[in-house]
């Protein structure tokens, strides 16, 4: 996935991974947000539930366009009821066409029990070959801990805690508080 450098203020930061295995998809999201060197909060939700718990967000970029993006896609939700797919793909397209949507600048990670997309401001909704995917500053350095650890015992949430904290460790803007939102595919 390509780095998303946040807002031509010089915010920066985040990680956001997702992880699906076995029974369980999950989306992590770290707490930091910084403005140039600065550490402005330490526990930002980027992560949030979204058509009453079925679907997990996580964000990275610009915390308002974050804010109009899941709010444009809880209403492509309730359009298009258990249809994420369908509804990201109508977002994207409001997003690449429409004028204001298009000066957005954020990145989503979107999953639910069938499928886990990130979607973009260039009209992407993309599906990972692997079951993992990450976007932020330490995106890059969660996805390939991740995907490094996919073949091991642990489950979908331990993969992704124990990416994130290596993303934490090398990535300045990223840091180990973690919002985690797991949906069990069983239930």
């Amino acid at each position: 996935m390509q780095n998303q450098q946040q807002g031509s203020a010089g915010w920066r930061g985040t990680t956001i991974l997702t992880v699906r295995k076995g029974n369980k998809v999950v989306v992590a999201g770290d707490g930091q947000v910084s403005l140039g060197p600065t550490v402005i909060k330490h526990g930002a939700r980027k992560v949030r539930r979204l058509a009453g718990g079925k679907v997990i967000t996580g964000f990275a970029g610009a915390t308002a366009d974050a804010f109009t993006l899941f709010e444009r896609l809880e209403a492509k939700l309730e359009q298009y009821p258990d249809q994420l797919m369908r509804a990201c793909v109508e977002l994207a397209k409001d997003w690449r066409t429409d004028r204001y949507l298009r000066r957005l600048e954020a990145m989503m990670i979107v999953a639910d029990k069938k499928d886990s997309l990130v979607l973009t401001g260039t009209g992407d909704v993309l599906s990972p070959d692997s079951g993992v995917m990450g976007i932020g500053s330490g995106g890059n350095y969660a996805l390939a801990a991740a995907s490094a650890l996919m073949d091991t015992d642990y489950d979908a949430e331990e993969i992704a805690r124990r990416s994130m904290k290596i993303a934490a460790e090398i990535c300045v803007y990223t840091n180990e508080s973690l919002t985690v939102e797991t949906i069990d595919l069983d239930d």
